[in-house]
């Protein structure tokens, strides 16, 4: 890449929605500090590698999980992907919905609770979801069948609804009655309650808990998506990314 070319084509960030602000701040830093601009494009995983394998011209990808970026390696072009951040899954509940952490598969089991997820194979987020569903079912024999019936995949798909201007998915979704619980990452759970305070956030038991792990993988032989991908593993881009909740790896 010319210097020219450098500087005055944005380098091209495609990065899952659950970083958008964290990423956004990173993005800025970086810019201040190599003078190079960088495009931002955010949405589902699962979504915007398929919109990489189409042409789109991403030159770094961050995704809420390691399968993703990794298919985009095993097919050839991208670096192998690292793990960058960690999240884990919290649940958004209703004010009218009263449960706890030892109480909550048991709610979610409950007939007339909307249990909410993002879809799988789009959105990691809905994949987590799932893999949580899995784990319930060690617990309880029949939970997964249930879960799996009842889930409601309102986010992260191709079809989703889209929020209005300015409204948060998950703050948009509840705010409006859409479920009486939501399964979420815990940084997007924390973001939905700052938006509409009436919401709860209930902890996710270690029996039933879910880690996501965040990789990011860069096209090969590209010097500058290399440097912002450098960036994004050291001290201050992690500073950032655990001011806004996510784990350091």
């Amino acid at each position: 890449m010319s210097t020219a070319h450098a500087q005055t084509s944005p380098l091209q960030l495609y990065a899952a929605g659950s970083l958008r602000d964290a990423l956004t701040e990173v993005a800025r830093q970086f810019e201040a500090q190599t003078g190079q601009k960088v495009g931002l494009t955010f949405g589902a995983s699962g979504l915007l590698r398929e919109r990489i394998e189409k042409g789109e011209p991403a030159q770094v990808f961050a995704s809420a999980d390691m399968d993703h970026p990794q298919r985009l390696a095993q097919a050839g072009g991208w670096t192998v992907p690292s793990v960058f951040a960690l999240n884990q899954m919290c649940v958004l509940a209703a004010p009218s919905v009263t449960t706890s952490p030892q109480t909550l598969l048991a709610t979610m089991l409950r007939p007339e609770i909307r249990v909410g997820t993002s879809t799988p194979k789009a959105d990691p987020s809905g994949d987590y979801a799932w893999a949580l569903f899995r784990r319930a079912e060690v617990l309880q024999p029949g939970a997964y069948a249930l879960l799996d019936a009842k889930a409601l995949k309102l986010t992260g798909g191709a079809d989703s609804p889209r929020p209005p201007p300015g409204r948060s998915t998950y703050a948009w979704i509840m705010g409006e009655g859409q479920a009486d619980m939501f399964l979420t990452y815990c940084t997007n759970a924390v973001a939905a309650q700052r938006e509409v305070p009436r919401l709860k956030i209930i902890d996710v038991p270690p029996d039933l808990q879910v880690a996501a792990r965040y990789g990011v993988a860069a096209r090969q032989g590209d010097a500058a998506a290399a440097q912002l991908l450098h960036y994004m593993v050291s001290p201050p881009a992690q500073a950032v990314l655990q001011r806004y909740g996510f784990g350091q790896p």
